[in-house]
Protein backbone atom coordinates (compact mmCIF):
# COMPACT_ATOMS: atom_id res chain seq x y z
CA UNK A 1 0.00 0.00 0.00
CA UNK A 2 1.05 3.35 -1.03
CA UNK A 3 2.53 5.41 2.03
CA UNK A 4 0.12 7.94 2.80
CA UNK A 5 -0.16 10.86 5.39
CA UNK A 6 -3.32 12.68 6.94
CA UNK A 7 -3.75 15.81 7.42
CA UNK A 8 -7.00 16.43 9.23
CA UNK A 9 -7.96 20.18 9.04
CA UNK A 10 -9.62 21.53 12.27
CA UNK A 11 -8.64 25.16 13.19
CA UNK A 12 -11.84 26.66 11.44
CA UNK A 13 -14.60 28.23 13.22
CA UNK A 14 -17.95 26.68 12.05
CA UNK A 15 -20.00 29.57 12.39
CA UNK A 16 -22.82 28.46 11.12
CA UNK A 17 -22.98 25.24 13.91
CA UNK A 18 -23.31 28.08 16.45
CA UNK A 19 -20.91 27.39 19.14
CA UNK A 20 -17.18 25.64 18.58
CA UNK A 21 -18.65 22.25 17.03
CA UNK A 22 -15.66 20.53 17.12
CA UNK A 23 -15.77 20.13 21.49
CA UNK A 24 -19.94 19.25 20.61
CA UNK A 25 -19.97 15.33 22.14
CA UNK A 26 -21.67 12.60 20.10
CA UNK A 27 -24.03 9.93 21.51
CA UNK A 28 -21.26 7.89 22.47
CA UNK A 29 -19.55 10.71 25.03
CA UNK A 30 -16.59 11.76 22.59
CA UNK A 31 -16.16 14.63 20.93
CA UNK A 32 -16.91 15.65 17.12
CA UNK A 33 -13.39 15.88 16.35
CA UNK A 34 -11.64 13.36 18.66
CA UNK A 35 -13.97 10.77 17.11
CA UNK A 36 -12.88 12.17 13.75
CA UNK A 37 -9.28 11.48 14.62
CA UNK A 38 -10.06 8.65 15.77
CA UNK A 39 -11.29 7.40 12.13
CA UNK A 40 -8.58 8.33 10.80
CA UNK A 41 -6.25 6.57 13.10
CA UNK A 42 -7.79 3.39 12.35
CA UNK A 43 -6.42 3.24 8.70
CA UNK A 44 -3.51 6.01 8.81
CA UNK A 45 -0.04 5.43 10.24
CA UNK A 46 0.74 9.41 10.97
CA UNK A 47 -2.22 12.00 11.68
CA UNK A 48 -1.15 15.37 11.56
CA UNK A 49 -4.12 17.45 13.05
CA UNK A 50 -4.13 21.43 12.02
CA UNK A 51 -5.74 23.67 14.97
CA UNK A 52 -5.46 27.05 16.06
CA UNK A 53 -2.73 28.67 17.40
CA UNK A 54 -4.21 28.98 21.19
CA UNK A 55 -6.20 25.59 20.73
CA UNK A 56 -5.84 23.03 24.00
CA UNK A 57 -5.87 19.62 22.61
CA UNK A 58 -7.04 18.22 26.07
CA UNK A 59 -9.93 20.40 25.75
CA UNK A 60 -11.14 19.28 22.75
CA UNK A 61 -10.97 16.13 24.21
CA UNK A 62 -8.10 14.35 21.75
CA UNK A 63 -5.40 12.10 22.59
CA UNK A 64 -2.01 13.07 24.79
CA UNK A 65 -0.55 11.47 21.65
CA UNK A 66 -2.35 14.03 19.13
CA UNK A 67 0.48 15.68 16.08
CA UNK A 68 -0.37 18.69 16.01
CA UNK A 69 0.40 21.82 13.51
CA UNK A 70 -0.59 25.09 14.67
CA UNK A 71 -1.89 27.89 11.84
CA UNK A 72 -1.85 31.06 13.16
CA UNK A 73 -3.70 32.57 10.90
CA UNK A 74 -6.60 30.36 10.59
CA UNK A 75 -9.06 33.14 11.09
CA UNK A 76 -8.48 34.03 7.70
CA UNK A 77 -9.86 30.53 6.15
CA UNK A 78 -9.72 27.07 5.56
CA UNK A 79 -6.48 27.44 2.71
CA UNK A 80 -4.50 29.11 5.68
CA UNK A 81 -4.85 26.01 7.58
CA UNK A 82 -4.42 23.80 5.06
CA UNK A 83 -1.04 25.39 3.55
CA UNK A 84 0.11 25.06 7.42
CA UNK A 85 -0.69 21.24 7.57
CA UNK A 86 1.18 20.88 3.98
CA UNK A 87 4.33 23.31 4.72
CA UNK A 88 4.84 20.47 7.43
CA UNK A 89 5.16 17.50 4.33
CA UNK A 90 8.79 19.07 3.63
CA UNK A 91 11.01 16.74 3.27
CA UNK A 92 7.89 13.52 4.18
CA UNK A 93 8.62 10.23 2.52
CA UNK A 94 5.42 9.91 1.73
CA UNK A 95 3.84 9.63 -1.90
CA UNK A 96 0.33 11.36 -1.24
CA UNK A 97 -1.30 13.64 2.22
CA UNK A 98 -5.51 13.12 2.53
CA UNK A 99 -6.95 16.34 3.79
CA UNK A 100 -9.63 15.08 6.17
CA UNK A 101 -12.30 17.03 7.97
CA UNK A 102 -12.21 17.35 11.49
CA UNK A 103 -16.15 17.45 10.98
CA UNK A 104 -16.53 14.16 9.41
CA UNK A 105 -16.64 11.42 11.82
CA UNK A 106 -18.47 8.61 9.79
CA UNK A 107 -16.46 7.71 6.70
CA UNK A 108 -16.10 4.19 6.47
CA UNK A 109 -12.82 2.76 6.96
CA UNK A 110 -12.78 0.80 3.91
CA UNK A 111 -13.98 4.16 1.57
CA UNK A 112 -10.23 5.24 3.07
CA UNK A 113 -8.51 2.23 2.40
CA UNK A 114 -10.04 2.37 -1.27
CA UNK A 115 -8.77 5.96 -1.42
CA UNK A 116 -5.10 5.30 -0.38
CA UNK A 117 -5.33 1.88 -2.48
CA UNK A 118 -4.95 4.82 -5.60
CA UNK A 119 -2.41 7.40 -4.18
CA UNK A 120 0.37 8.07 -6.11
CA UNK A 121 2.77 11.15 -6.32
CA UNK A 122 0.55 12.48 -9.70
CA UNK A 123 -3.06 11.91 -8.57
CA UNK A 124 -5.85 13.81 -6.60
CA UNK A 125 -7.81 10.82 -5.35
CA UNK A 126 -11.34 11.39 -3.96
CA UNK A 127 -14.43 9.63 -3.48
CA UNK A 128 -17.60 9.94 -5.29
CA UNK A 129 -20.97 8.73 -3.60
CA UNK A 130 -23.99 8.37 -6.10
CA UNK A 131 -22.20 10.78 -8.87
CA UNK A 132 -21.56 13.91 -5.97
CA UNK A 133 -17.24 14.19 -4.46
CA UNK A 134 -16.78 13.23 -1.24
CA UNK A 135 -13.83 13.89 1.77
CA UNK A 136 -11.07 13.25 2.23
CA UNK A 137 -9.17 14.44 -1.27
CA UNK A 138 -5.78 12.61 -1.71
CA UNK A 139 -3.03 14.77 -3.25
CA UNK A 140 -0.13 13.07 -4.56
CA UNK A 141 3.32 14.56 -3.57
CA UNK A 142 3.40 16.88 -6.77
CA UNK A 143 0.86 19.07 -5.56
CA UNK A 144 2.09 19.51 -2.30
CA UNK A 145 3.82 22.73 -3.47
CA UNK A 146 0.41 24.23 -4.53
CA UNK A 147 -1.05 23.23 -1.38
CA UNK A 148 1.80 25.30 0.34
CA UNK A 149 0.79 28.28 -1.24
CA UNK A 150 -3.23 28.38 -0.39
CA UNK A 151 -4.76 31.16 1.09
CA UNK A 152 -7.89 32.18 1.60
CA UNK A 153 -11.32 30.25 2.13
CA UNK A 154 -11.65 28.60 -0.65
CA UNK A 155 -9.44 24.86 0.68
CA UNK A 156 -8.08 22.82 -2.46
CA UNK A 157 -10.59 23.93 -4.89
CA UNK A 158 -8.02 26.04 -6.68
CA UNK A 159 -5.73 23.15 -7.22
CA UNK A 160 -8.30 21.00 -7.91
CA UNK A 161 -9.43 23.09 -11.01
CA UNK A 162 -6.01 23.65 -12.23
CA UNK A 163 -4.95 19.78 -12.41
CA UNK A 164 -8.54 17.93 -13.93
CA UNK A 165 -6.32 15.04 -15.73
CA UNK A 166 -5.00 14.17 -12.55
CA UNK A 167 -8.07 13.23 -11.08
CA UNK A 168 -8.92 9.73 -9.64
CA UNK A 169 -12.69 9.47 -8.30
CA UNK A 170 -13.16 6.13 -6.49
CA UNK A 171 -16.72 5.27 -6.59
CA UNK A 172 -17.96 4.13 -2.65
CA UNK A 173 -20.96 2.93 -1.35
CA UNK A 174 -20.85 5.14 1.56
CA UNK A 175 -22.54 8.56 2.65
CA UNK A 176 -20.40 9.24 5.01
CA UNK A 177 -17.84 10.93 2.90
CA UNK A 178 -20.67 13.39 2.40
CA UNK A 179 -22.13 13.69 5.94
CA UNK A 180 -19.86 16.84 7.67
CA UNK A 181 -21.40 18.35 10.56
CA UNK A 182 -22.29 22.40 10.04
CA UNK A 183 -25.62 22.55 12.79
CA UNK A 184 -26.14 20.92 15.96
CA UNK A 185 -29.01 18.57 14.13
CA UNK A 186 -26.03 16.86 11.89
CA UNK A 187 -24.93 15.25 15.06
CA UNK A 188 -27.47 12.49 14.80
CA UNK A 189 -25.05 9.57 14.59
CA UNK A 190 -23.67 6.88 12.59
CA UNK A 191 -24.77 7.01 8.93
Amino acid sequence: MTQVVALMLAAGFGRRFGSDKRRAVLADGRTLLAASLERARAVFEEVLLVLRADDDPAALGLPADSVIVRCVDAEQGMGHSLAAGARCLDGHPAAACAVLLGDMPWIADASLRALVDKAAPGRIVFPLYRGERGHPVLFGRDFWPELQRLTGDEGARKVLRAHPAAWTAVEVDDPGVLGDVDSPAALGGER
